[in-house]
């Protein structure tokens, strides 16, 4: 019993662990967010250019069963501004990326005083027996 504690412990620990969990938690705002516009602002503005009708009454009952397919088309809705919304946000990433992270990679790193102590101490050595010379 220990061990599988000591495993769970690891386990939930772990970096991406945590992240994933940050990631759930904002995307659980975010799909609130968007719910928001999509039922506030996107949905009325929709049915006042459609004659003034509410698309989540839409419906059709069968027997004793209704199906709302309004709800259905507002559900798709949400999901076309949602898959909106990220192919913005991973866009704005990739140009962030693109501008900054690249241009960084390509400047030249400068050697820390660690390592230009090093070099400074081997240039100072004489070359070895026999060998090529130091560089």
């Amino acid at each position: 019993m220990h061990s599988l504690l000591e495993e769970f412990r690891k386990f939930i620990l772990r970096g991406n662990v945590v992240d994933l969990a940050v990631g759930v938690v904002i995307g659980a705002a975010f799909g609130k967010v968007v719910g928001s516009v999509v039922d506030d602002i996107f949905t009325p503005i929709i049915g006042a250019a459609a004659g003034g009708f509410d698309f989540s009454e839409l419906g059709v009952q069968v027997g004793s069963a209704r199906i709302a397919y309004g709800k259905f088309l507002q559900a798709v809705f949400n999901f076309l501004i949602v898959g909106f919304c990220m192919f913005l946000v991973v866009k704005g990433m990739n140009e962030m990326h693109r501008r900054f992270v690249k241009a960084e990679a390509t400047k030249p790193v400068e050697p820390t005083p660690s390592e230009r102590l090093l070099a400074e101490i081997r240039d100072r050595l004489p070359p070895p027996a026999g060998g090529p010379p130091a560089v």
